[in-house]
């Protein structure tokens, strides 16, 4: 299958080829087809697998061949709703790239810049608008915005836009747009809400999902490090300096939390920087920057950033601290393994996050491997203590955010002490050998992490 047997147009092949892709993923080549036949759409697969091509390309092709001769300002033709100011900034860097040798125009409208420049922009010709929904309801509200032309909708990353509770958002921009338009809902998981939401968008959709639900990339290698929750940062600099870590993505719950961990790792001489809904649109995009070109070896986020990260061949993602919200997880490792290059994901654990690793391994239906690394065996006197406001004691933290704590599974909340957890569990790996090591007999699998 190449990009020309989906009916792309020899520009449209040509920029594809430029970025040195061959051939479509599945998502593209299920995706494309239905996109180009003006259907409604429901799409489901995995973050990395190449979901923004899969109607980027067929929403170039459609709106060039349907280029009507502008009789003055052109109207905005096509509306991509996105979770985060990152994310929006990928997406429509993507949109001029594969539209590089058409006449399309595109533009960015997220928060955190001045608002000024975007309504100089918008006196000017664009085609298609890749925008967060808060900055767009700005907009709207200011009369600097005219959707009465759009022809075709996309809800990208659409479980997150929930997740961060942006519902309310996107009925208010979904009550202002003509009723008679093409609607693309791209999302890595299908939970109910978004069953839901698709009810009332689509109109009798096509319905593609190219990965189980919640599953996690196979090129991935998974791996679970036990630790105290007070040795965590020394552990994850041993594994930096020992394996020679480059290009780190490491994930907390908090902001103060990432706050203080980048101000850690750089005390050990390794250069990191937070990024986090707090942070200004200048420093997150100087930030991650700075880490794409890998002059930034360790770059700390929290999960408001999980989905805005893009990078080809990303090495190295770390859980510092658990999610709250298991299918956090799957979006958090999602950031490497991408477009079909391996990865590594490791998870530092605390006792107090036994019951959250559990619940993580239910919903990938997969048990994630042990390494106990000699040095770092936890305490068995240390006993498990409630995660608040979605922190661990010791860990830093401070009130709850802006953005944390919501959506699903009451993220951010008070949890209840981590049960031990009983039954066969992953095989445990001796750091030192790399050899696994015999697990326990059933009896002795009662405390920790049952295994």
């Amino acid at each position: 299958m190449t990009f020309s047997a989906l009916g792309l147009s020899d520009e449209l092949v040509r920029a594809v080829s430029e970025r040195g892709y061959t051939e479509p993923t599945p998502i593209q080549a299920q995706a494309i087809p239905v996109v180009l036949s003006g259907g409604d759409l429901l799409a489901g697969a995995q973050t990395g697998t190449g979901k923004t091509a899969g109607f980027t390309l067929p929403i170039l092709q459609r709106l060039t061949a349907s280029a009507k001769p502008a009789t003055g300002k052109a109207p905005i033709r096509a509306l991509v709703l996105i979770p985060t100011r990152e994310l929006a900034a990928q997406v429509e860097e993507s949109v001029r790239d594969y539209g590089k040798y058409l006449k399309l125009t595109s533009m960015t409208m997220i928060g955190g810049v001045n608002i000024n420049p975007q309504i100089q922009r918008l006196k000017s010709r664009v085609d298609i608008l890749v925008a967060t929904p808060g900055r767009l309801l700005d907009h709207l509200q200011q009369k600097t915005l005219d959707l009465s032309h759009i022809e075709i909708l996309v809800l990208d990353e659409a479980d997150r836009m929930l997740d961060m509770g942006f519902i309310r958002d996107i009925k208010k921009i979904l009550a202002i747009l003509p009723r008679q338009r093409q609607n693309l809902l791209f999302s890595a998981t299908f939970s109910d809400e978004i069953k839901q939401l698709a009810d009332g968008l689509l109109n009798k959709p096509a319905m593609i999902e190219v990965a189980r639900r919640n599953a996690t990339a196979e090129l991935i290698t998974q791996k679970i490090y036990p630790v105290d929750r007070e040795r965590k940062r020394e552990l994850l600099t041993h594994l930096i300096k020992e394996y020679n870590w480059h290009q780190v993505l490491v994930f907390t719950r908090t902001k103060h939390g990432a706050n203080k961990l980048a101000e850690q790792l750089n005390k050990d001489d390794i250069p990191a920087l937070a990024i986090h809904g707090n942070k200004s649109q200048a420093a997150r995009t100087r930030a991650l920057a700075e880490f794409k070109t890998g002059k930034l070896q360790v770059l700390v986020a929290t999960d408001i950033a999980a989905r805005g990260i893009d990078i080809i061949e990303l090495p190295h993602v770390v859980n510092f601290e658990m999610p709250n919200v298991s299918e956090d997880y799957v979006h958090r490792i999602g950031r490497t393994g991408r477009a079909g290059s391996e990865g590594e994901a490791s998870s530092l654990v605390c006792i107090d996050e036994h019951k959250l690793l559990w619940d993580i391994e239910r919903l990938t239906k997969r048990e994630i491997p042990v390494v106990q690394v000699p040095g770092f065996e936890p305490d068995p006197r240390i006993k498990a203590e409630p995660i608040l406001n979605g922190q661990n004691r010791g860990q830093g933290g401070g009130r709850k955010q802006q953005g944390q704590g919501q959506g699903r599974g009451g993220q951010g909340q008070a949890r209840t002490r981590a049960a031990p957890r009983t039954g066969s569990g992953p095989s445990r790996t001796n750091a030192a050998t790399g050899k696994p090591a015999a697990r326990a007999p059933a009896s002795h699998r009662s405390g920790g992490y049952g295994r």
